[in-house]
């Protein structure tokens, strides 16, 4: 085939693309109350500087009142949202919305010190330090809420993070056991697990079987401390329930004032702010930080 003819077929294809989606938003005409729920969703969407769930979204309308029955999260909102992402409606897209998969986030890495690097100069031009060299405790933070990992990273600098996304698996279990020992040697300082997940029964029982697995795979011991969502948090921060399990609280459910400020008192004791790593405040900090 001509190249030419390639290039010709490929500006059809594409043209072909956006017209399929022009004529998806024009025959989409959303319900006068629907309209208006995207609107607002819209608008809460680009109150936070991360990507959101569904979930989280809905969470935000419940508590000022755009619903009233947590049974609107299945019977109707989800589909809204589908709709009009589907539909590429009033700016929505598929990717609108956050939907990660379980990774390990690698921030903080680096070498121990000049003289570690100085002996990778065959490999490597660059010289990326270690932030935890010069701090006390080596930090993680795992987490149950996978689509929130966006929220994880953007108010928490160079730690870890290990989405569980529900039941972690063996093989992702095994890894982490492992890191953990050539943690403990080449760093050589106390290894602390910050935890965060739902308050329910599942929510308690994610992390458990995980710590025991791993404890007994890694021949080193390290600090284990379910930070939150916790008995008693439900009231702090004015959490609602979850729609579908009745006197359960989800990570989701959490605001977005209620994460930065769980992230920074969980973090205080054992990260220094002048080691670079900080929960971030995202009303006074400058962008990139």
């Amino acid at each position: 085939m001509a190249p030419a003819t390639i290039v010709r077929l490929a500006t059809n294809a594409t043209a072909g693309g956006q017209r399929r989606r022009e004529l998806a938003v024009e025959t989409y005409r959303p319900q006068k109350r629907n309209k208006a729920i995207l609107a607002r969703a819209w608008e809460i969407i680009g109150e936070v500087p991360y990507p959101v769930s569904a979930r989280w979204l809905f969470y935000r309308m419940l508590q000022e009142g755009s619903y009233t029955d947590k049974k609107a999260y299945k019977d109707g909102f989800l589909r809204t949202l589908s709709k009009a992402r589907k539909r590429f409606y009033g700016g929505w897209r598929p990717d609108t919305l956050a939907d990660d998969t379980r990774r390990a986030v690698w921030r903080g890495a680096g070498y121990a010190g000049p003289g570690e690097w100085l002996k990778a100069l065959r490999d490597s031009s660059h010289c990326t330090l270690s932030k935890w060299a010069s701090q006390d405790y080596y930090v993680e933070l795992w987490f149950e809420a996978n689509a929130m990992r966006p929220q994880f990273e953007h108010y928490t600098s160079h730690v870890p993070l290990r989405p569980f996304g529900g039941d972690p698996s063996i093989p992702f279990k095994w890894e982490i056991a492992k890191h953990l020992e050539w943690v403990a040697e080449a760093l050589a300082k106390p290894i602390v697990i910050l935890y965060f997940g739902d308050l329910d029964e599942k929510g308690k029982t994610i992390p458990t079987t995980a710590e025991q697995d791993i404890r007994s795979w890694a021949d080193v011991d390290f600090r284990f401390i379910r930070c939150g969502l916790n008995s008693g948090h439900e009231i702090e921060f004015s959490l609602v329930e979850n729609p579908e399990k009745p006197g359960t609280y989800q990570w989701e459910a959490l605001d977005d004032n209620g994460a930065r400020e769980l992230f920074q008192r969980s973090l205080a004791p054992f990260v220094r702010h002048g080691g670079g790593t900080r929960a971030r405040d995202h009303r006074s900090l400058p962008a990139g930080l």
